[in-house]
């Protein structure tokens, strides 16, 4: 089986943003950058498929400028058998033309199974895998939890709220993957080593104009600092009072 997964390269949440000159963009300086958990859990679900099929074949694509090299090396690391990047300046936040630009690389390739990440932390977005399919024509099943493949079909489950969701497909199709599905794989130093004479292959790519533009980029006010008014019942009064006059929440 023939499987693409779509991976994309993210900074760490858990720092202090700044945003840049153009105020626009994130400020890169100082930040570390890694493959997204879920393209990460996508990558995994790809590769536990392979080893139940020998002959499978599992490639990488991420989109973007030469460093998202590194994101793709490391799935490559993890076990995935070649990398494609499709180079382009920059990733625009728009999901858009990134679908668009995935599809037409992804069109043609002969993939049974396409993987996404249910969302890029980032952007929040959640709808390059949706758009991908569209653009493909293909069936897609998004946030799912665990997925059995077999005979040419899937069934995959997805969490909703206070309730489950089971879905089943014929191949080829395009899943995003949820948290839940599986813990992603730490790349061994043979994989590390080997993932160095992986093909990768580099193809520069024109980019549709994006539908969503972002014009600009603020941090969040700081939050004032809180006080006690008091303490249990007796305490009530007051609270309330705040609350409609300063709060102005009741």
């Amino acid at each position: 089986m023939k499987i693409a997964v779509c991976i994309k390269r993210v900074p760490d949440m858990d720092v202090r943003f700044k945003i840049g000159a153009d105020n626009v963009s994130l400020d890169e300086a100082g930040l570390k950058f890694d493959i997204n958990d879920f393209d990460a859990w996508a990558v995994e679900a790809a590769l536990q498929l392979k080893e139940k099929d020998a002959a499978s074949e599992v490639t990488v694509i991420s989109l973007g400028p030469d460093v998202v090299q590194e994101t793709i090396r490391k799935a490559l690391s993890m076990g995935a058998d070649r990398g494609v990047q499709l180079k382009s300046d920059k990733v625009p936040f728009d999901g858009f033309p990134v679908a668009k630009a995935l599809a037409e690389e992804l069109k043609g390739g002969g993939y049974e199974l396409i993987l996404f990440g249910k969302m890029s932390p980032d952007s929040s977005n959640g709808v390059v895998g949706p758009m991908t399919a569209e653009f493909l024509g293909l069936p897609c099943v998004t946030a799912i939890s665990s997925l059995e493949i077999a005979n040419g079909k899937g069934t995959a489950k997805r969490e909703l709220e206070g309730a489950q969701e089971i879905v089943e497909f014929q191949l080829p199709a395009v899943l995003t993957v949820d948290e839940g599905l599986n813990t992603a794989r730490y790349p061994s130093l043979k994989g590390i080593m080997a993932a160095k004479k992986k093909p990768l292959q580099v193809k520069p790519v024109q980019l549709a104009d994006p539908q969503v533009v972002v014009r600009k980029l603020e941090l969040p006010a700081e939050r004032k600092a809180g006080r006690i008014v008091g303490e249990g019942a007796a305490a009530v009064p007051e609270l309330v009072k705040l609350l409609q006059t300063e709060a102005k929440v009741l």
